[in-house]
């Protein structure tokens, strides 16, 4: 038996985006979160550290790839809507965002959009 494949069902790549290539309408979700910490709580090097200096620690989103519909842009701020309906503002010098392929978000949206009803 052949197996045939198609570009249908083809898997996609989410793709870390720039904020300068964000345009309203596009669907991205978030990757990463990015948490500051004052240097003389970071016990590991606060010797090597100025004092007043931040350290940035980069942690994975805990948003699942939810997928985020880009409503407003205004850098470094970012005004998107969940599929539930809820709207919030982001700030892009915190969060690195990945941009979905269309298909997949479309899908999981029409879904969470149900469980949120």
């Amino acid at each position: 038996m052949k197996t045939v494949h198609t570009h249908d069902n083809a898997p996609h790549l989410a793709a870390c985006v720039a904020p300068e290539d964000l345009e309203c309408g596009h669907f991205v979700a978030i990757l990463n979160v990015v948490h500051e910490f004052p240097s003389f709580m970071w016990c590991c090097e606060s010797t090597s550290l100025p004092y007043d200096e931040p350290v940035q620690i980069s942690f994975r989103g805990c948003s699942k790839g939810t997928p985020l519909k880009i409503k407003a842009i205004c850098l470094p701020f970012v005004f998107v809507k969940t599929p539930d309906g809820k709207s919030q503002s982001l700030d892009i010098r915190r969060i690195q965002f990945v941009r979905l392929n269309s298909d997949y978000a479309k899908a999981v949206w029409k879904e969470l959009k149900k469980l949120a009803n």
